[in-house]
């Protein structure tokens, strides 16, 4: 069965940014840009599930 992970992607209207939370990852970042936001998403979403020991499992984005 897949692992599932869910990443709430807001905009913070004060700051003027795009901000993307996991707590299960864990992942925050954040991005002027909702598209460069997703790209940094795709990358650093990757490494983190690796770094906590997830890997060898098919992510799909």
């Amino acid at each position: 069965m897949p692992m599932e992970h869910i990443i709430e992607i807001n905009w913070d209207e004060n700051a003027g940014v795009w901000y993307a939370v996991n707590d299960s990852i864990p992942l925050a970042l954040e991005s002027n840009s909702f598209d460069a936001l997703i790209e940094r998403i795709k990358v650093v979403a990757l490494e983190m599930i690796e770094l906590n020991g997830q890997s060898g499992i098919d992510y799909k984005f």
